[in-house]
């Protein structure tokens, strides 16, 4: 049981590298932008609060599968006063009850200057261990209420195509490209 469970992960990682090979700068950008457009669409608060942050991590198509064990994988950019910071990757691997395939979209909104530097100084950040991050979730008509939202990490998960369960950001390793 314990070989056919290796084996499984060792596929999964392999069908996500294929499907998520290196994108130039080029495609992250439309693809970020094309993000940002859905999310607006989710709520008009989303907006509001992009625009208080002091930083937006956007990572447009992260890929997750699992069997058992399970990985995740994406690339997206930071970015400061609405320009461009860097490139970055988002990677994780987890074990337990999984099953299923997804492409999600995942932002997270550095909302003070602080919580802000210290991710631009680490050398690999991981949610949950560097920066508590205030996880929500939108859905079919999802609402934020930006006035009660206080957290100085916010993460959102939007745009799932596919069925997974199991949605965190937790144990991320995001790393610059």
């Amino acid at each position: 049981m314990k070989l056919r469970n290796i084996t499984a992960f060792f596929l999964i990682l392999l069908s996500m590298s294929s499907l998520a090979q290196a994108a130039s700068n080029v495609e992250i950008d439309a693809k970020t932008r094309e993000a940002l457009t859905k999310f607006y669409q989710h709520s008009a608060a989303g907006k509001e609060l992009i625009n208080r942050a002091k930083g937006v991590l956007i990572f447009p198509e992260v890929y997750k599968a699992g069997i058992g064990i399970g990985g995740e994988y994406g690339e997206g950019k930071l970015m400061i006063g609405g320009k461009t910071d860097g490139y970055y990757t988002i990677f994780s691997a987890s074990i337990g009850l999984q099953l299923g395939a997804q492409i999600k979209s995942q932002m997270i909104l550095f909302m003070t200057d602080a919580a802000l530097q210290k991710f631009r100084n680490s050398q690999g950040w991981e949610a949950g261990v560097d920066g508590s991050v205030a996880l929500v979730t939108l859905g079919v008509g999802g609402t934020i209420d930006s006035s009660t939202i206080q957290d100085p990490i916010i993460g959102f998960i939007f745009s799932n195509k596919g069925l997974m369960y199991n949605l965190s950001l937790e144990g991320s390793k995001i790393t610059r490209k």
